[in-house]
């Protein structure tokens, strides 16, 4: 895939393995998009540091301290991060995403008014896997995957179009849902990132990932 194929390739990989010798991301990795705020400024709420952002340094050359003898390693993790339109996004493969973790209990990661946020978590520790949105109005808004946020947003409208919302219980019965998520579960985080890529007008090169190019910083674990 290339940069012009969004970023349903992210979902698709959801489950690759990376390889020891690989220097990016390629499975498990959350995406955070914003816009209305500076990058850096973000990134910083987010907990980068001030010098390391100057710097610029791809994320493959990151180097990530280690534990001195008798004490842990500290708690550190590496993201990527880039520019598409007026949209920051930072990629994660830790897990979960850092702003979906710590935007509850940490007051700089919250946005102001007009400052939009769109966040796909993974939360291997805390399943399912779900969709947040603050859409310029400081309410952040939530969805499993395979369900839209119910506020009839062009997000929603997005999910709905690329399929990535499933039916329900109370509209068809169960045999009915179990019957779609066999047939269309695993294509789910592919369609979800889909929709994602699609309202935001997101494209991330697959291989710029992969390779570790984007520039990366080292944020602490929330």
């Amino acid at each position: 895939m290339t940069v012009s194929d969004g970023i349903a390739w992210i979902g698709a990989d959801l489950h690759s393995p990376v390889s020891a010798a690989a220097r990016g991301m390629l499975g498990g990795i959350s995406l955070t998009a914003a816009r209305g705020m500076e990058a850096d400024e973000f990134l910083i709420a987010l907990g980068a540091d001030l010098d390391e952002l100057a710097a610029r340094t791809p994320y493959r050359d990151l180097a990530v301290p280690v534990g001195q003898p008798g004490r842990p390693s500290p708690h550190i993790n590496p993201v990527m991060y880039g520019m598409c339109g007026d949209w920051l996004y930072v990629l994660e493969d830790w897990g979960a995403a850092t702003w979906s973790t710590g935007y509850r209990k940490v007051q700089s990661m919250w946005p102001y008014p007009g400052q939009e946020i769109v966040c796909v978590t993974m939360d291997r520790f805390s399943p399912p896997s779900k969709i947040l949105h603050v859409p310029g109005d400081e309410i952040a808004r939530r969805a499993e995957f395979g369900q839209d946020t119910g506020e009839e947003s062009a997000l929603d409208a997005a999910l709905d179009a690329s399929g990535a919302v499933f039916p329900s219980i109370a509209d068809v019965g169960e045999a009915a849902v179990v019957a779609h998520y066999e047939q269309h579960g695993p294509r789910l985080p592919a369609l979800v990132f889909a929709a994602v890529g699609a309202y935001c007008g997101l494209s991330i090169d697959q291989e710029a990932v992969r390779a570790g190019t984007l520039p990366g910083v080292l944020l602490p674990m929330p």
